[in-house]
């Protein structure tokens, strides 16, 4: 390719010269000139390679697995994997503090279980200053709410926090009374955790609403300017949209648009930027 692209310059070059005579033309500069062009293709053709080299293919925008990160960032610590024994024919997680905890519908939480570190974010709730158990997050998340809802107010957007940590006992009864509302237990599963499956339970989950979506949990939220803020910027603040449209295969559950779940930054980006899921993401990862 190189060759013929020289080749060509050269050429035109030389009807130049025929055309408009050799005292109108400073030979050694259109020389320079073909040089710096050479030089200047040789180095792009050379910068692609490379990029095709590292990335593997090149960028398709088809939503694969993005190969910007390398095979050494496909990896965590034991520690952030579930530890798991089998309870009454359930995977119950037996160390739930782990801050990436995948709990869903093949992962259950001890009943038992409370954050020991919960705390109030200061951020604005839907249901005002009243000092109920939804208020709460664990510490790392709430100050990481924090941070995302002066991002969004940077960006004129208001928040609103509608629903963080959730005892057992109070899934259970939301669990109840959305079996007797849908009539039926396979429909109840699809829009609510039974108790033990539910993210709010760790800690680390937080519902987010606006004026926009009448401070409801809807999936229309998703749909206005600040749920399309949330989709874009969450990451940036250590938070995943843990329900996906388009991944309810995967995750067992309807597209939740509110529905915040802390990994921490590093992780929320690389699931952000890959198009995963909590579910796909560990997947993919390996132990150390």
């Amino acid at each position: 390719m190189l060759k013929r692209i020289t080749y060509a310059l050269l050429l035109n070059i030389t009807l130049i010269i025929i055309l408009s005579g050799c005292n109108q033309f400073d030979l050694s500069q259109l020389i320079e000139q073909r040089t710096a062009d050479e030089t200047q293709i040789k180095n792009e053709q050379t910068k692609k390679v490379d990029e095709i080299g590292k990335n593997g293919q090149e960028d398709s925008n088809t939503g694969d697995v993005n190969d910007d990160f390398s095979e050494n960032e496909w990896v965590l610590e034991e520690e952030y994997f579930n530890q798991v024994e089998i309870s009454d024919g359930l995977s119950v997680i037996l160390n739930p503090e782990n801050i990436l905890s995948l709990v869903n519908k093949e992962h259950t939480l001890p009943s038992v279980y409370i954050p020991p570190d919960l705390v109030k974010p200061n951020v604005p709730f839907s249901f005002g200053d009243l000092d109920v158990p939804k208020r709460y997050l664990r510490v790392e998340a709430g100050e990481a709410l924090e941070n995302l809802f002066m991002g969004a107010k940077k960006d004129s957007i208001q928040l609103f926090a509608v629903s963080g940590y959730r005892s057992y006992v109070t899934q259970e009864a939301i669990y109840q009374a959305q079996i007797r509302k849908t009539g039926e237990e396979e429909l109840a599963n699809q829009t609510v955790a039974i108790p033990g499956q539910s993210e709010h339970q760790t800690g680390l989950a937080i519902d987010v609403s606006s004026h926009s979506a009448q401070l409801r949990l809807v999936e229309s939220f998703g749909e206005t300017e600040e749920g399309r803020w949330v989709q874009e910027h969450a990451h940036e603040y250590g938070f995943i949209v843990r329900y996906p449209k388009g991944k309810e295969e995967i995750t067992g559950y309807q597209y939740e648009p509110w529905h915040l779940r802390y990994v921490g930054v590093e992780i929320a980006t690389q699931i952000f930027t890959n198009n995963l899921t909590l579910e796909e993401f560990f997947g993919k990862v390996k132990k150390l």
